[in-house]
């Protein structure tokens, strides 16, 4: 027989935070959208929010704020799970594999020379990488209108000017 009763610690801790008002939004507030999605992308590799490019994206390391201040676009539904992680380790194993290689063949240290010189180094790039291959993912994914993102190109009028 399946037990229905929660605990505390069966429910998830989530957080919800209330987007912006439209009071606090200021009326110019219309963002400059992204021409491409290569535009996007950068300005999420930066840390800066893909729609607008005001504001930060990120609250903390690897914490996506809940909302923009600048745009009011809600960040909450984006899905980047595992994805960045697999991103920043493939990009470290390429960067990584001719320095490991060059070092093996032109110099004559130890194994646990190598060992010290190649793990911190690897390690630092994988952290280094994260935050912007999370960035990325955030963006492509507002890009191309998935998991209940809008999908807005600059050609459509986002803003609602009343002349």
């Amino acid at each position: 027989m399946p037990d229905f009763i929660q605990s505390p610690f069966d429910r998830p801790n989530v957080k919800k935070t209330p987007p912006p008002s439209p009071d606090l939004v200021p009326e110019d507030a219309c963002p400059a959208l992204p021409a491409t999605g290569r535009e996007a992308i950068v300005r999420g590799i930066l840390g800066r929010c893909p729609r607008c490019n005001e504001a930060r994206l990120f609250a903390r390391f690897l914490k996506p704020i809940a909302h923009c201040p600048r745009c009011a676009q809600d960040w909450t539904r984006q899905q980047a799970d595992d994805f960045p992680a697999y991103v920043s380790i493939f990009l470290t194993g390429h960067i990584v594999a001719p320095v490991l290689i060059a070092l093996v063949q032109d110099t004559a240290l130890s194994l646990a020379a190598l060992t010290a010189i190649i793990v911190p180094l690897m390690l630092v790039l994988m952290i280094a990488l994260l935050q912007p291959a999370k960035g990325a993912v955030i963006a492509l994914q507002w890009w191309f209108g998935m998991h209940g993102f809008q999908k807005e190109r600059p050609a459509e009028p986002h803003c609602s000017n009343d002349e």
